[in-house]
């Protein structure tokens, strides 16, 4: 007959199995069910993008030596309906809002400006207006936005209970240019 170590070995190795197989067969299941709720291609509508820059001398602000460097925030509306990234594995969706720009070496840089936690399906319809950035940017190269264009888009991750982390954005983005009359 087997000894004890030996059938604990058996039961405990038989469980592991059975889990390894619970969690692929979830993971599956729940990303299936974000293609089946078209969860990759989620509209959002992001207008009304209004540019606030100060220029700033401190180092938290990016400057470096004293040298005075732009920073901005920005003000938008923002409406979106992330309900289809919601289904029983979804533990909370993490969203934010990006611009991209290209630096003066032509290399496109992404910044964020805002970014939410969403813990439930209620609370996954944003509508809001002339809400403000919640960072602060600058550039890194030369600290001027003057004339740049900035495509804002909106992402979002899906962080489930079980399984891999989910990333996307949503269909709509909004261009803006830069103009100097904006400073504040």
């Amino acid at each position: 007959m087997f000894s004890f170590v030996q059938r604990f070995q058996n039961v405990s190795n038989q469980a592991f199995s059975m889990g390894i197989v619970m969690v692929v067969f979830i993971m599956a299941s729940s990303y299936y069910q974000l293609i089946n709720n078209n969860a990759f291609s989620v509209p959002s509508n992001i207008d009304n993008v209004k540019t606030l820059i100060n220029v700033r001398t401190s180092r938290y602000f990016g400057s470096q030596r004293g040298k005075a460097k732009e920073n901005m925030k920005i003000k938008f509306d923002l409406n979106t309906d992330l309900t289809p990234l919601f289904n029983w594995n979804t533990k909370q969706v993490f969203v934010y809002l990006t611009a991209e720009y290209n630096s003066t070496e032509k290399i496109t840089s992404e910044v964020t400006f805002w970014d939410k936690i969403i813990k439930s399906k209620d609370d996954a319809v944003i509508d809001v207006n002339d809400l403000r950035s919640k960072y602060s940017i600058w550039d890194i190269e030369d600290g001027k936005f003057e004339g740049k264009d900035l495509v804002f888009k909106l992402h979002w991750n899906v962080q489930p209970w079980v399984g891999l982390l989910t990333y996307g954005e949503t269909v709509g983005n909004y261009t803006l240019t830069v103009e100097n009359k904006n400073k504040v």
